[in-house]
């Protein structure tokens, strides 16, 4: 792992060869020595974000894996080709320099500062906690066994890799000693929380829900800590409706574009459309969020083939609500957590609900988050009603869920992944190293098996083998 950066400017080491008497001779005055943490903050809420929301080839390519979209004339990203652009770099990079790193510089630069008071200093620093936790998730979620115990030392440029089944406990206790940190009737950040503006209510709402994710991710393989972690934090309180949603706003000015219009607008671009998937779906159930999702040609909506090199006009591009260029992006929604309770609740899990009251409270709230109406009849819908929708909870959770994720692709994978629906073909002419399937791992960066060989090829084999095929530990089905 290339070595973790603590801060986001330009230090400089300066040669002490003049003649000047004057000590500062050789200070640059025009670059800050110090950037403030509430900067490093922010910066780190939108990269993570951006990593998040973006359909840049170079650094997601979750919506060809999820089948929301299909490519036109550069097909190797939706083939699953992610060697040629180093994606897997990228997004290692992204997470653990950009997110990772400012969070623990601004982390350090609050610990150090001798003005701030006690409280103050333990609210921001709990609120950095949980989101380094939610990043690690994904980290692992993505590799599996990663850097986790070593990766923030940045004198170690060759961090060891930690088991993914022992980092999920470990983040959960993270995540409940920070939850306890927080206190309502402490300072707390000013500035720099582009979320939640410095709202401990609302940092305690988000560090729950992502219990429940913590806890919904390895409800096959640790029943137990997964009951235990979802039911104390729907105790405690979680995201269940759209005002409380975890949302970073995009002014929409330059250079601070929503990422979705910085590519298909801004670029003038026509790489996307839609995919056949994801529409045959929902026009089945002839279910109003097209509207919204996708743009209509001559009054239908009609997807492309999946690793297909397909003609932009023949097919329904991306809708244009997605491609303001304010459109914000989520890192958690009510539509989100309801889903996991729904799925907490057909397992057994004591969450104050059953899963039809909260897949009906899912559906509504994406229904909502969207502007789109029409939920009620949606819901009565004999092929939605949970009641008699065809298959197990897992079909019709994944089956609403996948749909309702529509521009949440890493949470779709996930949920893909563990529930196994909807089922989904893989997509024509796929790279060899898919082996014929959908991935369900990156492969890890080429700079790690570089430059950390000896513990990539150590991970490597903990694994069963750096592949796309290779299954996260949660992902026994």
């Amino acid at each position: 792992m290339k070595k973790i950066i603590y801060t986001a400017s330009v230090l400089l080491l300066v040669m002490a060869s003049c003649t000047s008497d004057d000590s500062s001779f050789n200070d640059d005055k025009d670059k800050p020595y110090v950037v403030p943490a509430e900067t490093l903050f922010a910066n780190a809420q939108r990269e993570l974000t951006d990593q998040s929301v973006t359909p840049e080839v170079n650094l997601n390519p979750f919506r060809f894996y999820t089948q929301y979209w299909a490519s036109t004339q550069y097909p190797a990203e939706s083939r699953y080709n992610i060697i040629s652009r180093t994606i897997a770099d990228n997004l290692w990079d992204n997470l653990y320099r950009d997110v990772l790193g400012n969070l623990e510089s601004a982390r350090l630069l609050i610990q150090d500062d001798a003005e701030k008071d006690a409280g103050t200093k333990q609210n921001e620093i709990a609120i950095i906690e949980i989101i380094k936790v939610y990043t690690f998730q994904l980290i692992i979620d993505t590799f599996g066994d990663a850097p986790y115990s070593e990766s923030l030392d940045p004198y170690n440029v060759l961090p060891v890799y930690d088991d993914d089944a022992e980092i999920y406990p470990l983040l959960i206790t993270r995540l409940d000693a920070a939850l306890d940190d927080l206190d309502e009737n402490e300072g707390t950040f000013t500035s720099g929380d582009i979320i939640y503006g410095g709202d401990i209510a609302k940092w305690k709402l988000f560090g729950n829900s992502l219990k429940v994710k913590l806890g919904i991710a390895i409800a096959d393989v640790n029943t137990t800590l997964a009951r235990s972690a979802i039911q104390s934090a729907v105790t405690d309180g979680v995201i269940t409706t759209n005002t409380d949603n975890a949302v970073f706003n995009y002014p929409g000015a330059a250079p601070f574009y929503n990422p979705i219009y910085a590519q298909i607008v801004n670029s003038n671009r026509n790489d996307y459309v839609v995919s056949e998937s994801i529409v045959n779906t929902m026009n089945t159930l002839s279910d109003p969020r097209r509207a919204v999702y996708f743009e209509s040609i001559d009054g239908q909506y009609l997807g492309g083939v999946n690793g297909a090199g397909n003609n932009y006009f023949s097919f329904s591009a991306v809708g244009t609500t997605l491609t303001e260029s304010n459109f914000p992006g989520i890192l958690f929604e009510a539509a989100e957590v309801n889903f996991y309770l729904a799925e907490a609740a057909a397992r057994g899990y004591s969450v104050n609900g059953s899963e039809e009251d909260y897949y009906n409270a899912a559906i509504r709230a994406s229904f909502d988050f969207w502007g789109v109406s029409g939920a009620d009849a949606y819901l009565a819908t004999p092929a939605v009603a949970y009641a008699t929708a065809s298959g197990t909870w897992q079909e019709k959770i994944g089956t609403q869920a996948w749909i309702a994720f529509y521009n949440r692709p890493f949470e779709s994978w996930n949920e893909w992944r563990r529930l196994d629906y909807p089922v989904l073909t893989p997509a024509v002419n796929a790279v060899p190293a898919s082996e014929g399937q959908i991935p369900v791992r990156f492969t890890y960066p080429i700079d790690e098996q570089t430059v950390n060989t000896a513990n990539w090829t150590s991970a490597s084999g903990a694994i069963g083998g750096d592949k796309l095929t290779t299954k996260i530990f949660w992902d026994i089905n």
